[in-house]
């Protein structure tokens, strides 16, 4: 018995939030009295296994099988499937990513096993795995008992500390990919563009505009036409990405920024979006409507600037500045960029 650690990788490497993964996993196995055990598949796999011995686990299993050189759900499935067939571990644990999810939940599936998402902790009660998780948009929290012989769970990213090196080595042992790799009617041939930028998800500092973003000074008020798209557009670059860039921080939106065509849906925090969970989160121009407080409410400080002083999102912040955003934020830049010499 053991407990899993999905080690999601990208480019050759691990993702920096896997190691969320290994530091949750190795936790949860000392409650239970087991070890960790890596699981790596694709490219540069062997190396990466070793990586993850130097964070901490005990064993590693590696497939560098050219079928999962880039992530495709069925081959990834179907093969961790096969070894938490064949080797019945307490637990696979993965940072809840868009890949993480997907193959937590097929897996679990395949296995007939519970899964549980979201999860911000965990603990052991008699033996059984106690796993946390907000509900109605973060207001409460739920805590979910699993008794099936091993369970999934899928991590909310940044709510766990991330393993540290330690010098330690794993025994790897190398795997056969399963036979579904080769009946596969789709073969994903690329699908690695590069984001630019710091990754959403695991900044530690956030930066998001919203619906306010369309006040840039002299944009027309009514319906949001192209000239009032290419003004909030204006905004995030000039105003919002100025800033992210003297705090090393990712630049997110509310939906409306990015219904209204201001900003890509690949910033968007909330419920329909992602889910953040920073040191310091920064809402400029942002009304604070429950579903985008679901995708941030969990941030450590949250700071508000808006106009209308009656905003809901004031009720969540710890700081709040009621002011025009394209008044306020540049002079923020301005300071922070003296006192930290950039």
């Amino acid at each position: 018995m053991s407990v899993f650690a999905w080690i999601e990788t990208a480019h050759g490497a691990a993702s920096p939030s896997s190691w969320e993964a290994l530091g949750a996993a190795a936790s949860l196995a000392s409650d239970l009295g087991t070890d960790v055990t890596a699981i790596v598949f694709g490219e540069n796999a062997q190396a990466i296994a070793t990586e993850s011995g130097e964070y901490g686990a005990a064993n590693a299993l590696v497939c560098e099988d050219a079928s999962l050189a880039k992530f495709q759900l069925e081959p990834y499935a179907a093969l961790l499937s096969q070894l938490v067939s064949e080797h019945k571990p307490q637990a696979v644990v993965a940072v809840g990513s868009s890949n993480g999810r997907e193959l937590m939940a097929a897996s679990a599936a395949d296995t007939n096993s519970a899964m549980i998402n979201e999860i911000i902790e965990l603990s052991v009660d008699g033996g059984a795995i106690v796993a946390t998780k907000p509900a109605y948009a973060g207001k409460v929290r739920s805590q979910i008992k699993a008794n099936s012989e091993t369970v999934f769970l899928a991590l909310r990213g940044r709510a766990f500390p991330a393993a540290e090196k330690a010098g330690g080595s794993a025994n790897i042992t190398t795997v056969d990919a399963a036979a579904i790799a080769d009946n596969l009617n789709i073969t994903i041939e690329e699908a690695d563009t590069q984001a630019e930028g710091i990754s959403l998800t695991d900044a530690a500092i956030v930066i998001s505009g919203g619906r306010g973003m369309a006040n840039n000074p002299a944009t027309p008020s009514g319906a949001v036409d192209d000239e009032t798209i290419w003004k909030a557009q204006d905004g995030f670059a000039n105003v919002i990405q100025p800033l992210a860039d003297v705090l090393d921080a990712a630049v997110g939106a509310s939906r409306a920024a990015v219904d209204a065509g201001f900003i890509g849906y690949e910033a968007q925090v909330g419920q329909t979006g992602k889910v953040v969970n920073p040191d310091l989160y920064i809402a400029a121009g942002i009304s604070g409507a429950i579903q985008h407080q679901a995708g941030m409410r969990g941030s450590k400080i949250i700071v508000a600037v808006n106009k209308d002083g009656d905003a809901p999102i004031f009720k969540l912040a710890k700081y709040g500045v009621v002011e025009d955003l394209y008044d306020f934020l540049p002079a923020l830049t301005a300071e922070l960029k003296k006192r930290l010499g950039k």
